[in-house]
C-alpha cells in the first residue's frame, strides 16, 4: 500500500523508524528488534539506508521486505544518493521493486568521511533522486525537511524554495528532522503551507533516553534543545532508567500536543529500541485507539 493513502486518510498515524545491520552477523538481532516494533501495529515502519551503500542497501531491502511480509506492516525503504553513481541507484530501485516495496524515502545523505565527488556526479540533490525513482516505477516517494531549516540553506526562504523543488520532483510527503520544541514545527508548517506546499508532513520525534544521546543530537543535527530538555538531563542524566522514563514522557507530551493541534502524522525515531516504541504506544493507546 502506498503511504500517501495512509497519510491523507485524516486518521492519526504513528510510525516508527529502524536502521538495518552493518553486517550479516548483526542481522538477526536487528531483525528481531524491528519485528518486535512492527508487532505494535504502527501505521508503517521506515528502514534507513547505510551511508556507504553497497551491502547495507541490500540489508534495507531485506529488512523492509521481512517486516511487510512477515508482520503485515507497510514499510518505507530509504535510499541515499550522495556517494552513489547512477548504476548503483538503478540497481537499488530494481532491488526494491523485487522486494515488493511500494514506498521509498529519497535522501541526498551525508558525505562519507574522505569522500570526494566524481566529476560526473549524477545526483546533486534529493530532488534529483526523487525524480529518478518516480521515473522507474509506481513508487510513493517521501523526502526530508527541517523545521529549523537545512544546515546548508542560507535562510528559511531558500530552504522552502528547495523543499518545493523536492515536491515538484515527485515527493508525495515530507518527514521532518527531529525537533524538541513544537512551536518550531508549527511555524515551519505555516511557512510551508503559505508557499503552496500541501503534501502531508510527518512530525519527526526523537525520544531522548540518555544524557549521551543529547550530545550526539547537538553534534549531528544541531537541533534546538529547550531549557526543559536541559533540565531533564541535569536532573536525571545520571540515572539511566529515570532518564529513559523522562525522555519517553517528554516525547509523549510532544505527540499529544501535536495531535491536539491537528497534526495527524507522527514519526518516531526509535533507535531500534522496542521498549521505547512500546511505551510510547501504550502512553497513547486511548488517544489513538491502539
Amino acid at each position: 500500500m502506498k503511504l500517501s493513502k495512509i497519510l491523507n486518510s485524516g486518521k492519526f498515524s504513528l510510525s516508527f523508524e529502524v536502521f538495518p545491520p552493518k553486517s550479516d552477523a548483526d542481522y538477526n538481532s536487528v531483525s528481531d528488534a524491528a519485528e518486535e516494533i512492527a508487532r505494535l501495529s504502527p501505521s508503517f515502519v521506515s528502514v534507513t539506508y547505510g551511508a556507504g551503500g553497497g551491502s547495507r542497501g541490500l540489508f534495507t531491502a531485506k529488512l523492509a521486505r521481512a517486516i511487510k511480509s512477515e508482520c503485515g506492516v507497510e514499510t518505507l525503504a530509504h535510499l541515499t544518493c550522495v556517494a552513489s553513481g547512477k548504476e548503483e541507484i538503478l540497481a537499488m530501485i530494481k532491488e526494491y521493486k523485487a522486494a515488493g516495496i511500494d514506498n521509498v524515502f529519497a535522501l541526498r545523505g551525508d558525505l562519507p568521511e574522505g569522500f570526494s565527488f566524481p566529476a560526473d556526479r549524477p545526483y546533486l540533490h534529493a530532488s534529483d533522486l526523487a525524480r529518478e525513482i518516480k521515473s522507474h516505477g509506481d513508487f510513493c516517494v517521501g523526502g526530508a525537511c527541517y523545521p529549523e531549516k537545512h544546515p546548508e540553506s542560507a535562510n528559511k526562504a531558500e530552504d522552502i524554495y528547495y523543499l518545493k523543488k523536492k515536491v515538484d520532483a515527485g515527493c508525495d510527503f515530507l518527514t521532518t528532522q527531529m525537533f524538541f520544541d513544537n512551536d518550531l514545527f508549527y511555524n515551519f508548517l505555516y511557512r510551508l503551507r503559505d508557499q503552496g506546499v500541501t503534501v502531508p508532513v510527518l512530525a519527526g520525534i526523537m525520544p531522548i533516553t540518555s544524557a549521551a544521546q543529547v550530545k550526539r543530537i547537538v553534534k549531528l543535527s544541531g537541533s534546538f534543545l529547550p531549557q526543559k530538555i536541559e533540565n531533564l538531563v541535569d536532573r536525571f542524566g545520571g540515572d539511566g532508567d529515570a532518564m529513559k522514563q523522562a525522555g519517553i514522557a517528554y516525547a509523549t507530551e510532544q505527540i499529544i500536543d501535536l495531535y491536539a493541534n491537528g497534526v495527524k502524522n507522527v514519526h518516531v525515531y526509535t533507535m531500534n529500541k522496542p521498549d521505547v516504541a512500546k511505551k510510547i504506544t501504550d502512553n497513547l493507546c486511548d488517544i489513538i485507539g491502539k
